[in-house]
């Protein structure tokens, strides 16, 4: 658990600079820095997505973004984030502070989405290591920042969701590791960089993809790959 109770304390950190620095820097310099986060977001997420480098790996990515949507559609996840964003919101917002909700969605997507998340808990609950954990709490850290000066304090509770979730992953790591092998990394990091890299959309401001939603992919993502593997023993 010393990855993510790390990570939790630099989204901490990060957030409570980022609002220190929202009361000196006027709006454009705070809509800049979440430019700047949104493209530092798209290129980790084409970098990830970059390990689908084969037909039936893209196929894989394909069927598992589809798939995860149509489930996370039909579970709403997407709506239940930003219905908890909004109860948060009401109960916690400052005066005047109307992009909580976004903030909190925004931020809990970015940290928890994504095969870095899972992987580095899984190498944090197994073996101890966590220097994955470290180079995200480092990312996170920066992007709480820009993300806290542009919305505002919603982004807090973003870290609660770190705690929870990538807490939650390392303790249940053991049950996984057998299945974990080279090939299902790939498809879940392929999977989970497309899903990072329309998260960057969002931070831009240019769509409202609900990337919650997708989230189921990156089980389908391990499971059609696992199914791939033990198919190929047998024929």
């Amino acid at each position: 658990m010393l990855g993510t109770l790390v990570n939790t304390g630099t989204v901490l950190v990060g957030s409570t600079v980022g609002i220190l620095l929202k009361r000196r820097f006027p709006p454009r310099v705070q809509e800049v820095a979440m430019q700047a986060v949104g493209a530092v977001t798209l290129l980790i997420g084409l970098q990830m997505g970059l390990a689908a480098d084969s037909g039936r790996k893209i196929i894989v990515v394909l069927l598992s973004l589809v798939g995860g949507a149509i489930l996370g559609e039909a579970l709403d996840i997407q709506g239940a984030l930003d219905r908890l964003g909004q109860r948060l919101e009401r109960r916690f917002a400052r005066p005047g502070d109307d992009q909580f909700a976004r903030a909190f969605v925004t931020a809990s997507l970015l940290f928890c989405v994504g095969p870095m998340t899972i992987l580095g808990a899984i190498q944090d609950g197994l073996q101890g290591d966590a220097t994955l954990l470290f180079t995200k709490a480092v990312l996170d850290g920066i992007a709480s920042t820009a993300i806290a000066a542009s919305l505002g304090f919603g982004t807090y509770f973003a870290a609660g969701t770190v705690f929870l979730y990538q807490g939650a992953l390392t303790l249940a790591a053991a049950g996984v590791r057998e299945v974990m092998t080279p090939a299902i990394v790939q498809a879940v990091t392929a999977t989970g960089g497309l899903m990072i890299a329309c998260l960057a959309v969002n931070i831009w401001g240019l769509a409202a993809l609900r990337v919650a939603n997708m989230l189921p992919g990156l089980l389908l993502a391990g499971v059609l790959t696992w199914t791939l593997e033990w198919a190929a023993a047998f024929f």
